[in-house]
């Protein structure tokens, strides 16, 4: 399928544009994620929120999940640079489904920031350091998790070499678009990420689940079809995923983007500069005090408001205060509103940065870097 439906387009190697949530299930076959809600155990705060919105065959996790069975999570990060809001976002992923009893995949995806970025091998691997302290630090657990380099795992690389077999490049176009052959050779060593906790290294065939950005799921749709064309060989499971939305961009776009150092911040950023990006941050509020207090802000194109419903309000009962009577009734100005969430978030970046130092070695052993 083109990825690219009239305004809707998801693009795992550029834009992704993405007006109504809703469209998504009937143009790319997404399920909507509510219907199961009630069945996850302890389901996670993005999830009761609606962040986490959409899924691929989820029930076969959520069987294994409940009576108990094997099931495995995989994910991973593109070693670009530090770790920032929609990174975090997956990682708490993962990290949910190893506590609910999966064995945990984390990926550091060096071949795609090479081909994608252009970054080479030697500076990915020092910011996979930092990016695998983070995971650490968030609670991943080594005794249940495989942590790995795309560029030294060889089963990766060998499943890739397997699948480009089964796959012309009219198909890779179709998904895709017109690419240099690097992404489409990243693209096929993904395929061999997702299907990697099916190998008999790992304990053979088993439900696995991919929890991404929508904007990854051309990938998925990929892996699901090669899982099926080289299913008698392997006996693979077809891949589930579940998806989030996209955080918006401080500057009120519809993604971070790192090309613009002021539409997100890191996790590694001083508290100064975390602060002077969210005081300077676009909101839905109104011209004026007096005009806000009479008729309300505009949560729904609001980047600080995304910010506590994805990350920094744990109690659902303070987002729908905000969303409603402090945004909507005008009950908060924009200023206050930002002044508190500074607060939360430098006390977390704080603390996170706490627990990553010591992490370091630790990550530096699970990656086997000197």
């Amino acid at each position: 399928m083109n990825p690219r439906t009239g305004r809707t387009m998801l693009n795992p190697f550029g834009t992704t544009l993405v007006e109504d949530y809703g469209t998504l299930y009937d143009k790319f076959g997404i399920q909507p994620f509510q219907p199961l809600l009630s069945q996850v155990p302890n389901p996670m705060a993005a999830m009761r929120r609606g962040v986490i919105f959409g899924h691929r065959d989820f029930e076969r996790v959520l069987k294994a999940m409940i009576e108990g069975e094997e099931f495995a999570v995989m994910s991973g990060i593109k070693p670009t640079g530090e770790f920032h809001l929609g990174t975090l976002m997956t990682a708490r992923e993962v990290i949910y489904f190893q506590r609910q009893g999966a064995t945990a995949f984390y990926c550091v995806a060096d071949v795609e920031a090479y081909e994608d970025n252009g970054i080479p091998f030697e500076r990915s691997v020092r910011n996979a350091v930092g990016n695998v302290a983070d995971l650490l630090a968030m609670g991943f657990d080594l005794r249940r998790g495989y942590i790995y380099r795309q560029s030294t795992e060889e089963m990766v690389k060998d499943l890739a070499m397997v699948f480009g077999r089964g796959v012309s490049l009219a198909t890779l176009k179709a998904i895709y678009g017109e690419r240099n052959m690097g992404l489409y050779l990243s693209a096929l060593i993904q395929a061999g990420d997702i299907l990697l906790p099916q190998l008999r290294e790992f304990g053979g065939p088993k439900p696995t689940v991919v929890p991404v950005g929508v904007d990854q799921d051309p990938h998925l749709r990929f892996t699901r079809d090669l899982a099926s064309k080289f299913r008698r060989k392997y006996r693979f499971v077809p891949p589930s995923s579940t998806y989030h939305k996209l955080i918006r961009a401080l500057d009120g776009s519809a993604k971070m983007s790192k090309r613009d150092p002021m539409s997100y911040f890191t996790l590694d950023e001083g508290p100064e500069v975390i602060a002077k990006k969210i005081q300077n941050a676009f909101t839905g509020g109104r011209a004026t005090a007096e005009e806000q207090r009479r008729l309300g802000a505009n949560p729904d194109i609001c980047p600080i408001h995304d910010l506590y419903l994805f990350h920094f309000f744990e109690r659902d009962e303070d987002v729908e205060k905000l969303y409603g009577e402090e945004c909507r009734g005008g009950k908060i100005l924009c200023g206050e509103d930002k002044d508190r969430l500074n607060k939360m978030v430098t006390a977390f970046v704080k603390d996170h940065k706490r627990k990553r130092c010591q992490y370091v070695n630790k990550a530096r052993e699970a990656l086997g870097v000197e």
